[in-house]
């Protein structure tokens, strides 16, 4: 069974924030930044563990902080080093044996979304290792010692790095004990990663995920803070969609029922100009209804004879693509077929696969039901196959 954990990094002295406690420790609106961070760790159930790492100097305060806000659970606190490499390692050797996944974050980023934690996992359970990072967006100028600019630098391939970043355990233990063995000092895990040559794979950050460095970043963060208290649901509001699709194909001889991209075993197959995946079709038809970009006849319209019995997979794939040009993920997708013939349960986790592939979510995102009509309707006479569809969408930051 999987187990992941989260270490976070609060033992730095703040110095350059211009506050007389660390900005950890600092109070928005009466609530400790590190609790902001504490809290989104504790919504995601996929954390087990969390490891608060702070300065011995100032435990004792972050600890009455912890019993006075209620963050207990899942909760150690221990003393960090004198640099953040230091700290970090500390919290990572008083993981618990049967952690495989560990997230590192900064407590000086309060605001981090729960959604982007769950991301961070997810992308280092798949490919190693992990690192949240937005765009750059202004344009960066190189300056030379006399205080002028000597080039530009191409932006295109430059991200902001932020935290979380995670990696499996048995990847940042080697990277640790390189780095021990080479004396190398690293600004962050990724560039410890580096370090031993192991890739890190960029997850869309957020704008609001900012770091309390300086003392601008206070008022920045007081003002989010206040927004946050008493506009507790606008974040959601705003960047959150929910569509819903609707499809059916008729039942005919002599053509392949497919169904989320699998074929299946019958003597009646769906007709339609493409394949007629019922299913697959109604996932797109919800997608482009939560993107407000209409519906799959008007992106691939049956007069067009390119997508004569195109592959629906592929249609899915180029709707994924306008919610990513649209500046949109996908969250979750609740899916409902109607037949009544056949059986589909045995082809459900086949199906998640290839739906999930071409959404580029894991295939937990997607869940899968089946139900006949008990033999009432168009369904129930084996005339055709309906499928309906429920997604949630959420807004990411874009190029």
């Amino acid at each position: 069974m999987h187990k992941a954990a989260a270490i976070i990094a609060a033992a730095g002295s703040g110095s350059r924030s211009g506050l007389t406690t660390p900005k950890q420790l600092y109070e928005l609106d009466g609530t400790p930044v590190f609790v902001f961070t504490i809290k989104a760790f504790q919504q995601v159930s996929e954390i087990d563990t969390i490891i608060l790492v702070v300065s011995p100097d100032f435990r004792e305060q972050a600890e009455k902080f912890v019993d006075d806000f209620g963050l207990s659970d899942k909760l150690t606190v221990i003393n960090g080093g004198r640099l953040r490499q230091d700290s970090v390692k500390a919290g990572f050797d008083a993981l618990p044996d049967n952690i495989d996944t560990v997230l590192v974050h900064d407590a000086a980023r309060p605001f981090v979304e729960p959604s982007l934690i769950k991301s961070c996992l997810q992308t280092a359970r798949q490919h190693g290792a992990a690192i949240a990072a937005i765009p750059i967006k202004d344009t960066i100028k190189k300056v030379s010692q006399s205080n002028t600019v000597s080039s530009t630098i191409d932006r295109d391939m430059l991200w902001q790095a932020q935290t979380p970043q995670a990696a499996r355990v048995e990847i940042l233990q080697k990277a640790f004990d390189t780095a021990q063995k080479n004396d190398f000092v690293g600004t962050d895990e990724a560039s410890l990663l580096e370090h031993i040559g192991y890739p890190v794979t960029i997850v869309t950050g957020s704008e609001k995920n900012i770091k309390i460095t300086h003392p601008e970043d206070i008022a920045l963060a007081e003002a989010i803070a206040m927004h946050k208290k008493h506009n507790p649901l606008s974040d959601i509001v705003d960047n959150v969609r929910i569509g819903h699709g609707y499809d059916a194909h008729q039942l005919v001889k002599d053509r392949k029922l497919i169904l989320g991209g699998e074929t299946i075993p019958h003597n009646l197959g769906l007709l339609g100009h493409s394949d007629a995946d019922v299913l697959t079709h109604a996932l797109c038809d919800a997608l482009l209804g939560a993107l407000g970009c209409g519906d799959i006849g008007k992106h691939f319209p049956d007069s067009d004879p390119s997508y004569k019995d195109a592959h629906s997979i592929g249609l899915l794939r180029e709707v994924m693509k306008i919610a990513v040009e649209n500046g949109y993920k996908l969250i979750n997708a609740d899916v409902t077929v109607l037949a009544q013939k056949p059986k589909l349960g045995p082809y459900f986790e086949k199906m998640k696969k290839n739906l999930a592939q071409a959404c580029g979510v894991s295939a937990d995102v997607i869940n899968l039901k089946a139900s006949t009509t008990e033999y009432m309707g168009f369904v129930g006479r084996e005339e055709g196959i309906a499928a309906h569809s429920v997604v949630l969408m959420q807004k990411i930051n874009c190029k």
